[in-house]
């Protein structure tokens, strides 16, 4: 049994984490969150110790490492500014670290940590959970065996309704979540390249506070993409139906259906991470470098 510590214990994916550290046969020892309505823990781990202070959160883990009590890994879940410092805490103390996407807001923070592993002999995981969903690995084993210089036409909508509160908080602040494209948008770019390779070019026709668009050049695939957080973006059909999500991919005309099947997709992250197969740092860059060059595009 793993022991765990997480910190961004009150956001909204912490709980797929806490999920996947009990559902592994694990255990949490610690949870960090400057806001204290963190009642889920009860649901998964009511014995954890909580904190508020990040200084009581790193002295506590200090203490029980004192009694022999080793903190395996550390999940961040923290705003996206915040990943870069959360994981430099984790390898400071020993720990591997599992990071929620995005791992960092920069491309340039990524070598730094990979210097960082070596140094410490940690690693570091990242959450590319859509590498890991069925459909998605039968479509690379399709595009895979495909003939060579073939190229599939794209086009990518993902709109996930957000309400008043999402630009109030670090969501809304292009400087903390990186924007649009970053925020809800680097999990489908990873599992595009992942799929249809490198970037060959990018064009952005928008990027507001509430949408992102553009046409972005792959080896094998030209893909026209849209994201919003805007629920009127959402197709008439989708909102009389009472839906707030609509996601649709389509591959040269033909829909491809892979909406269902996304609820275990963390648990079996931490299976493949803990069993020494989990996504290292590095594989994160291409993403991390597209979508920086997104939102810095005119």
């Amino acid at each position: 049994m793993k022991n765990f510590a997480i910190i961004g214990a009150g956001g909204y994916i912490a709980p797929r984490h806490m999920k996947a550290i009990k559902d592994t046969g694990n255990n949490l020892l610690a949870a960090l969150d400057k806001h204290d309505s963190v009642g889920i823990l009860d649901s998964y781990f009511p014995d954890a110790d909580f904190f508020t202070e990040f200084e009581r959160f790193d002295r506590h883990l200090e203490k029980i490492k004192r009694q022999g009590i080793k903190t395996d890994y550390v999940s961040v879940c923290s705003p996206n500014y915040l990943h870069d410092a959360h994981i430099r805490f984790g390898l400071r103390i020993g720990a591997d670290v599992i990071c929620e996407k995005p791992v960092v807001l920069n491309p340039w923070n990524i070598d730094p940590l990979i210097e960082m592993q070596k140094e410490t002999g940690k690693n570091i995981y990242t959450i590319l959970q859509l590498r890991l969903h069925p459909a998605i690995i039968a479509l690379k084993q399709k595009i895979d065996a495909a003939p060579l210089g073939k190229k599939y036409d794209i086009n990518l909508q993902y709109i996930t309704s957000r309400g008043h509160w999402y630009h109030t908080s670090w969501k809304g602040d292009m400087e903390k979540s990186g924007g649009i494209a970053t925020n809800i948008g680097v999990h489908f770019f990873d599992m595009l390249m992942w799929v249809f390779g490198p970037v060959k070019d990018s064009h952005v026709r928008l990027h507001t506070k509430d949408a992102a668009a553009g046409h972005l050049e792959l080896q094998k695939a030209n893909i026209n993409w849209m994201l919003s957080i805007d629920e009127n973006a959402l197709p008439h059909e989708v909102r009389a139906a009472g839906k707030r999500t609509y996601r649709t991919l389509t591959i040269d005309g033909d829909a491809f259906e892979f909406s269902e099947g996304f609820t275990e997709l963390h648990t079996r992250s931490y299976e493949e991470i803990i069993a020494g197969n989990g996504f290292d740092i590095s594989e994160t860059m291409p993403a991390i470098e597209l979508v920086h060059r997104i939102r810095n595009s005119k």
